[in-house]
């Protein structure tokens, strides 16, 4: 069995977003997210459209040994989470719905889940969280970079993180402290049920988050591992990380909370 596992080679589901290509509606993945899946995690991407009905989740999942949600430019719409405001701009409705989907069959299933950024949102809202708007408090310019910069600029836009000494980064990284890049407006309110966080960031702003109620596990940081990982021991250590979970190698760490 342990031989079978090294030579198999997971397959992770990485979630598309809405876009236009061309004046036509389009699905679309980063190369960075895919090639980061392949290259540091020794997986293979598979991209899931969220332009198709909810109900193909599960027969999605069964496929599938780990699901990954990706960052993107684009908002949770508040209704997701109760609240009756309007949102900012942009919205992609479809990821929305299939991403919420994505997640509850993941985890009926027991198969891991990992987010990056928005993944991290959309975790917390499925598991009944809310987010806020940085930007409404005035604390956007603290986790993003000023508007029209380069993209290099943009991910250079960094501060230190505390990870918590007890939680599953902890064991991930093995670090009480982490600088980090910052490439968001949205962030978690209220913590999802289950959901235990792993570090924090300015203004104690959730930066991680792992589950303690879930059969395989359910991971996610607010930054940015797949932006130029190479260099950076806890942006690598996630992809292992990710690899070892859609391997079925996962063991809780003694004393963490899914160990509980």
């Amino acid at each position: 069995m342990d031989a079978q596992r090294l030579r198999h080679r997971p397959v992770i589901g990485v979630i598309a977003c809405g876009r236009a290509v061309e004046g036509e509606p389009a699905q679309a993945v980063k190369h960075r997210y895919l090639e980061a899946v392949e290259t540091h995690a020794d997986a293979i991407p598979l991209i899931v459209p969220s332009n198709q009905d909810v109900t193909h989740a599960a027969d999605i999942v069964a496929r599938l040994d780990a699901v990954m949600l990706t960052g993107s430019n684009s908002n949770i719409a508040p209704h997701h989470y109760g609240s009756a405001l309007d949102g900012q701009a942009p919205i992609d409705d479809g990821r929305d719905d299939f991403s919420q989907a994505l997640i509850h069959a993941a985890i009926r299933a027991a198969k891991p889940v990992f987010g990056i950024c928005r993944g991290l949102q959309e975790i917390n809202v499925a598991l009944g969280g809310t987010l806020r708007d940085l930007r409404e408090a005035g604390q956007g310019h603290v986790h993003h970079a000023p508007p029209d910069v380069s993209l290099e600029d943009m991910f250079g836009f960094a501060h230190e993180i505390d990870v918590a000494p007890t939680g599953l980064l902890h064991r991930v990284v093995e670090a009480d402290r982490l600088r980090v890049n910052s490439v968001h407006f949205q962030a978690i309110d209220r913590l999802g049920e289950g959901l235990v966080v792993n570090a924090s960031g300015p203004g104690g702003i959730v930066e991680a988050v792992a589950a303690s109620h879930t059969p395989a596990p359910v991971f996610a940081v607010q930054w940015h591992p797949e932006w130029r990982p190479e260099g950076r021991a806890h942006d690598l250590a996630f992809w292992n990380y990710l690899s070892e979970a859609a391997r079925a190698r996962y063991m809780p760490a003694p004393g963490s909370e899914l160990s509980a």
